[in-house]
């Protein structure tokens, strides 16, 4: 009787706590292996290298969540920075060029979206154009070219202090980009857990036909889930742009595929409806100790990818386990 209950208080701590438990395991791998890890300085220097990547995260579990699954947020991202750039070397103000910029991305969303959601096509299939075509339209902006020097243009200090600006607390500097993609977790997680389109979404993404015979907007929810991951990738891309003080059509490659992992293993489901940004918040956490880990014990990068697939596909296992025992 005692061995069944601690069984299952096991079970039912690892359902509840399974992400939280995988960061904290890294967090004290992490200290263990270097002195240098577990400093205010080395938090937001993760705060400041993994902000862009984790709000682009954000909106990839928006559309997940929906049963689908966005390939073109690096190539938004890029594009938006291009745009916004653009702008603001043509003399456009920053906040213009800004908002034109996150605009344009969830211009790419709303459309990938409607062509997804009205005429029942495969997400993978459709954000997969979108990526190509947004890579191209980057491309296409600047004939392949970068765009240097954003820092000397007229208001390029307040353009630049987007995404690298920080301010003093604790004797150490806190970026304003983390500051930022903590305050859009925030948000994004009540909008998920306390409206109607929140709920929708989760109702869409764990039977479709359910939640449409349940009153649940399904066509309007499922296009608005897209529309907010183009902003959220446009938004990333800005912010990296304004933190590198170049703007180049090649940025944020591959980005798509580190969002999908962090939505992952933040125990967010690929099948849809269940999981949310919290998770996602912890998953891009886990990534950026395990990069930072192998940065400061000198580790080539490769071994930083190997051992990524490991942790998505232990993290998919783990979900699995999870899942069985719901049952």
């Amino acid at each position: 009787m005692v061995a069944s209950l601690n069984k299952e208080t096991v079970v039912e701590l690892i359902k509840k706590y399974s992400v939280m438990l995988l960061l904290i395991v890294f967090v004290i791998i992490a200290s263990m292996v270097s002195n240098s890890f577990f400093t205010l300085s080395n938090f937001f220097n993760i705060l400041q290298s993994y902000a862009a990547p984790g709000i682009i995260a954000i909106g990839m579990t928006f559309t997940i969540l929906s049963s689908g699954t966005d390939l073109s947020v690096g190539s938004v991202a890029a594009l938006a920075g291009m745009v916004s750039a653009s702008l603001l070397a043509q003399g456009f103000p920053v906040g213009i060029s800004i908002i034109l910029g996150i605009i344009m991305g969830g211009l790419l969303g709303t459309i990938t979206g409607l062509i997804i959601t009205f005429f029942q096509l495969e997400p993978f299939i459709v954000s997969l154009a979108t990526m190509v075509s947004a890579r191209g339209l980057a491309m296409l902006t600047t004939d392949g070219k970068v765009i240097s020097g954003l820092i000397k243009l007229d208001g390029g200090d307040t353009f630049c202090y987007l995404g690298g600006g920080s301010f003093e607390i604790l004797g150490e500097r806190l970026p304003f980009a983390g500051l930022t993609w903590v305050a859009i977790t925030l948000v994004m997680a009540y909008i998920l857990k306390y409206t109607n389109f929140g709920r929708g979404l989760y109702a869409i993404g764990g039977n479709k036909e359910a939640a449409l015979l349940s009153g649940v907007r399904v066509k309007l929810f499922n296009t608005l889930a897209w529309t907010i991951s183009g902003m959220t990738a446009a938004y990333g891309g800005i912010m990296l742009t304004s933190w590198l003080t170049v703007a180049q059509p090649t940025l944020a490659s591959g980005f798509e595929l580190d969002a999908i992992a962090a939505v992952v293993i933040g125990g967010t489901a690929m099948t849809g409806g269940k999981g949310g940004v919290g998770g996602t918040l912890v998953g891009v956490f886990i990534l950026a100790i395990i990069t930072n880990l192998f940065n400061l014990m000198g580790l080539p990068s490769y071994y930083q990818q190997i051992f990524k697939g490991i942790i998505i596909v232990g993290a998919l296992l783990l979900n699995r386990v999870v899942s069985i025992n719901e049952k």
